[in-house]
């Protein structure tokens, strides 16, 4: 089983910047594709980032259009743990955010096996 924790939400203004942390446990974490999703209020949850393995020496990492160029995925596999750098942030970003894992790499929620408890990020403009 893999367990998730997430970390380093919290209030923001517009225009600053958040780092989130998800630590993992388990085995077979360098393989497993790890995703950030967001759901605010009202809405469903989306997709925000994933990063898979690709085989090789690197991972293949993909964001949805309206966090491109403005946050990063990146993982350390040493500490088994995910990050989400978010910068230049706006008040659309107002969600809680939640880790997942999976098997495959995917966009869809449904498609992840496990995730954590969600942390809030809140945007002031």
């Amino acid at each position: 089983q893999v367990q998730l924790v997430e970390s380093g939400g919290g209030l923001v203004q517009a225009g600053g910047s958040l780092r989130l942390s998800c630590a993992a446990s388990g085995r077979m974490f360098n393989t497993y594709t790890m995703g950030w999703f967001r759901q605010a209020p009202g809405k469903e949850r989306e997709f925000v980032a994933g990063i898979a393995w690709s085989g090789g020496i690197t991972y293949t990492a993909d964001y949805a259009d309206s966090v491109k160029g403005r946050f990063t995925i990146s993982r350390d596999n040493v500490k088994k743990t995910v990050y989400l750098q978010m910068n230049s942030l706006k008040a659309e970003d107002t969600a809680v955010y939640y880790c997942a894992a999976g098997t495959r790499p995917s966009m869809r929620a449904g498609d992840y096996d496990y995730w954590g408890q969600g942390t809030q990020v809140a945007v002031s403009s």
